[in-house]
C-alpha cells in the first residue's frame, strides 16, 4: 500500500471537465478523467478498462462513481465503488457508501455513509496464530 500508489494509478490525464463546465447526463471514460467543475449523472470507467477519476476540490459530482481508481478532494453526492484504489483528500465530502479494495483517508476527509472493503481473496490470506502455551 505504502510507496506503489504512483504505479496503481493512471500517470495522465485524458480529459479535463473545467471548473466553469457543468454536465448534466452520464460519463463514461478511459484512462484519466478529471473533473473541476459540476457533474450531474454516473461517472464510470469503460467496461473492463482501467480509469483513474481525480475530483478537485472546488469539484462536484452528484451520481455513482464507477472506477477502479479514485482521488477525491471534492463534493461527491451518491455511491462510489473503485475497484483497486481510492484515495480522499483532506477536502473530500462524500455522501454515499464507499466500496474500495485499498484506501487512503486523509485528516479532513468527510464520509458519510458506509465504507466497504471489497477485497475478495482477503480470507485467503489471513495467517492463524497459535495459542501461547506454558512450558
Amino acid at each position: 500500500m505504502f510507496g506503489n500508489k504512483a504505479k496503481k494509478l493512471e500517470s495522465r490525464i485524458d480529459c479535463l471537465i473545467g471548473a466553469s463546465t457543468a454536465i448534466d447526463g452520464n460519463i463514461t471514460f478511459s484512462g484519466g478523467l478529471r473533473v473541476d467543475g459540476r457533474v450531474r449523472g454516473n461517472v464510470a470507467a469503460a467496461e473492463g478498462e482501467a480509469g483513474t477519476l481525480v475530483v478537485s476540490e472546488h469539484a462536484q459530482v452528484e451520481g455513482e462513481i464507477r472506477v477502479s481508481h479514485a482521488v477525491i478532494n471534492g463534493t461527491v453526492t451518491g455511491p462510489v465503488h473503485a475497484s483497486e484504489y481510492i484515495e480522499l483528500q483532506p477536502k473530500a465530502n462524500v455522501t454515499g457508501d464507499v466500496h474500495y479494495k485499498t484506501i487512503e483517508m486523509h485528516l479532513g476527509a468527510v464520509v458519510q455513509g458506509r465504507l466497504s472493503n471489497q477485497d475478495e481473496g482477503k480470507s485467503d490470506k489471513v495467517v492463524r496464530l497459535k495459542p501461547a502455551t506454558n512450558d
